[in-house]
């Protein structure tokens, strides 16, 4: 659809106009966040429209909203960074936002994280809840000079394949764009056990320090030694981590100082992603590329 097609679906409230997500519309985007104390920064706006794409909201010149989505494939997507400025809350904004990214990314299979206060707006498009995600954050209290697991190692270029295998045994998703962007810009871990690789971290700036995600792996144990190798190169830094409440690693993220600060709720619009293990998800890259 054209961007003077878009103008006309968009123009009955103020003359607040739909138009596709540009790199020039990513000053406005970070403006918004900011108002909403999400801790993006231009980098990680960059990084996702790079990967997805999106629509905004203008007013005047000024971004009063944003969605955007990432295709995994022809089957499955995630949503997100749905945001709608304060002062104009309550007026549909957030409604067109949707309805155009539906329109856009359908009729693939879409997962979301939501806030409370979106769960609403998902579930009259027919979004199911099907699970929780817990943000855990912090300074690690201790200090992981090194990983207590002698299976793990620095991620190479030839274990990439290997890499793409487990995520989409883990996921039932086609995930190697996003892959290869967060492995340029990151640091990857292996595990490794009877000559094969069992599992994945990987760890990059974002937001307020560093991200750990995604963290595939066949056990809890398994993942435990894939983020302390991460922090065991990071040392006393900022670090957050976004697991499942059913992921088992919680309770230890907390005891090493990474206590959960907030939690949204898993939404799917259609099948969720057939995974097929042994290896599964402990954290996931962020929120909005779940």
């Amino acid at each position: 659809m054209t961007t003077t097609a878009y103008q006309a679906l968009g123009r009955n409230d103020e003359d607040a106009v739909l138009l596709p997500f540009a790199r020039s519309h990513l000053e406005g985007a970070l403006k918004l966040s900011r108002e909403m104390s999400w801790p993006y920064r231009l980098e990680d706006w960059d990084v996702a429209l790079q990967l997805g794409k999106g629509f905004v909201l203008e007013r005047g010149g000024t971004v009063i909203g944003t969605a955007a989505w990432w295709p995994y494939g022809e089957t499955h997507a995630s949503a997100g960074m749905i945001i709608v400025a304060k002062t104009a809350q309550g007026r549909g904004y957030g409604a067109r936002l949707m309805d155009a990214l539906l329109t856009s990314a359908r009729p693939r299979s879409i997962a979301l994280n939501s806030t409370a206060e979106g769960q609403a707006l998902y579930q009259r498009r027919g979004f199911v809840p099907v699970g929780v995600i817990h943000q855990h954050q912090g300074i690690p209290g201790e200090r992981h000079k090194t990983s207590r697991s002698d299976l793990v190692r620095s991620m190479t270029v030839t274990d990439f394949e290997a890499i793409m295998r487990l995520d989409r045994d883990a996921t039932g998703l086609e995930r190697r764009r996003m892959l290869e962007k967060l492995l340029h810009s990151g640091d990857g871990y292996v595990l490794q056990r009877d000559g094969m690789a069992r599992g994945y971290a990987i760890c990059r700036l974002f937001g307020r320090g560093h991200v750990i995600g995604p963290v595939v792996a066949e056990t809890a144990t398994d993942a435990r030694a894939l983020i302390e190798a991460a922090l065991a190169r990071l040392g006393k830094a900022f670090v957050r981590i976004d697991t499942s409440a059913t992921s088992q690693i919680g309770e230890w993220l907390e005891r090493i100082g990474l206590e959960q600060v907030g939690d949204a709720t898993t939404m799917i619009l259609g099948t969720p992603a057939p995974s097929s293990g042994p290896a599964r998800v402990f954290a996931i890259p962020n929120q909005s590329f779940g």
